[in-house]
């Protein structure tokens, strides 16, 4: 088993609101990118909700995040993982999270992608609002099964009206 490292958070002086995963997959850490996997609807669900869908370059998706105040970091700093599914996880380190909210003291919302991020929340603080939302992983989902939007967009309070 190797360890594996997330990367930096992804955010500004705008940012309102954090999406934490877990841990990055396998292809989104070749890539460098959050949300690698072709499969995973995250990317989908932030194109509907700010346009920030899949079709954009990787870079350009980032800015409309920022632009719109949403941040992306993951529960975990490192750990020990088998492939690419949150069971397999052991070893865990958490990500520093008074530093961020240091850096970023704009976030008043948390929101999990999914229930491994939630129950790995660690540091979190309670006193911010942090609902968990259904998860963009496929490999959670049978692939004809589309995630729900509205999952996504009452928490959130944010994206197209």
């Amino acid at each position: 088993m190797s360890l594996v490292q997330s990367f930096p958070p992804i955010g500004c002086e705008r940012s309102k609101l954090i999406i934490l995963g877990s841990m990055p997959g396998e292809l989104s850490l070749k890539a460098g990118q959050y949300y690698a996997h072709p499969q995973n609807a995250f990317w989908d669900i932030m194109g509907e909700l700010f346009g920030a869908g899949r079709s954009l370059p990787y870079q350009e998706r980032v800015a409309i995040l920022q632009s719109v105040g949403v941040a992306l970091w993951d529960a975990l700093q490192a750990c020990t993982r088998p492939g690419s599914l949150d069971a397999s996880i052991t070893e865990e380190v958490a990500n520093n999270f008074p530093a961020l909210f240091a850096e970023y003291p704009n976030i008043s919302h948390v929101f999990f992608n999914g229930g491994t991020a939630e129950r790995r929340r660690f540091a979190v603080t309670c006193s911010l609002r942090c609902p968990k939302t259904t998860t963009s992983s496929h490999a959670c989902h049978r692939p004809a099964l589309r995630i729900p939007q509205c999952d996504w967009k009452p928490k959130c309070g944010h994206g197209p009206s």
